[in-house]
């Protein structure tokens, strides 16, 4: 995959993504949404890929959208009379291009992700830039680093889908504390809000976050993985706990038929497991249609 504003390069079993717009200061723009949407697509198909790190170029992780030439690449106003019900019935057609918002593209992929993403956050991470990454699973950040959601200074509101990732991060308060005062918070701040896990020092904070990545994937079985990260991303939103039950019943049942056969007998043998299920072709049949909404696990085939 070749991109413009993204470089990737795979280091056993992790994909590093860092964000290349190093002039902007990783500034986000519409060629950037496309490419994250598109690679955060592919990469579920990539079973050599076990995790993704996320990290930016140079002195910044994500200064915010670029508005060098304002808003209007992001947001059409001649459709800002577009209803509810509207963007409901044609989400992915085309006509909702300049309604839907790009950065809720980007990170609505990396929520549908089957692999573990860790953001390395190497400096100013303001407005999409934080947003960008609450759908990761775990956040470290260098010392030195600003994150911001500025929002309101701007006058316009949170966007890529952060109304529902950050209260469930870092709880309602806190939340909307943070965004009313749309401040740019030392990355201590960030830590002792829970948005972060650990503050490490620049020099040491990609390794670091590599090496975390790789401790999630040695010894569980991909497709566990996988589904894993799905059942607590979606079930946590859930109404009631029997939509939880239900998913995890049919994943289960799956699971019996594939990696659980050698998960027990390498338990049994005292050896590390040799999975051969993979996420790209191994998941459960209820998942397409559970993860793209039109119908839940028990009505699946």
């Amino acid at each position: 995959m070749s991109y413009e504003t993204l470089r990737i390069h795979h280091e056993d079993g992790i994909d590093i993504l860092t964000l290349y717009r190093p002039g902007a200061l990783n500034a986000f723009n519409a060629t950037m949404s496309a490419e994250i949407e598109d690679y955060f697509r592919r990469v579920n198909d990539r079973d050599e890929v076990r995790a993704v790190v996320v990290t930016g170029e140079g002195r910044a992780f994500c200064a915010g959208v670029d508005l060098s030439s304002g808003l209007g690449k992001f947001a059409d106003p001649a459709k800002a009379r577009t209803t509810l019900a509207e963007l409901d019935a044609h989400f992915d057609d085309e006509s909702m291009r300049g309604v839907r918002d790009i950065g809720g593209r980007s990170t609505l992929a990396i929520y549908d992700c089957t692999k573990p993403v860790i953001a390395a956050i190497n400096g100013a991470c303001v407005g999409i830039g934080a947003t960008l990454t609450l759908p990761m699973d775990v956040r470290f950040a260098s010392e030195d680093a600003r994150i911001g959601f500025v929002f309101g200074r701007v006058g316009i509101v949170l966007e890529a889908c952060s109304s529902w990732f950050l209260p469930r991060i870092v709880g309602m308060s806190r939340a909307l504390e943070w965004c009313y005062r749309a401040h740019v918070m030392s990355a201590q701040e960030a830590l002792a809000g829970g948005l972060l896990r650990e503050l490490v020092p620049a020099d040491r904070l990609l390794a670091h976050a590599v090496a975390f990545a790789r401790s999630l994937i040695e010894v569980s079985s991909p497709v566990s993985i996988a589904m894993t990260r799905q059942l607590l991303l979606r079930n946590s939103a859930a109404a009631h706990p029997a939509e939880a039950h239900k998913a995890e019943s049919l994943t289960l049942l799956h699971a019996l038929t594939h990696d659980a056969s050698e998960g027990v007998r390498a338990f049994h043998e005292k050896r590390a497991p040799s999975f051969t299920s993979s996420p790209s072709r191994d998941l459960p049949p209820f998942y397409a249609d559970w993860v793209a909404g039109r119908r839940g696990p028990a009505d699946a085939n």
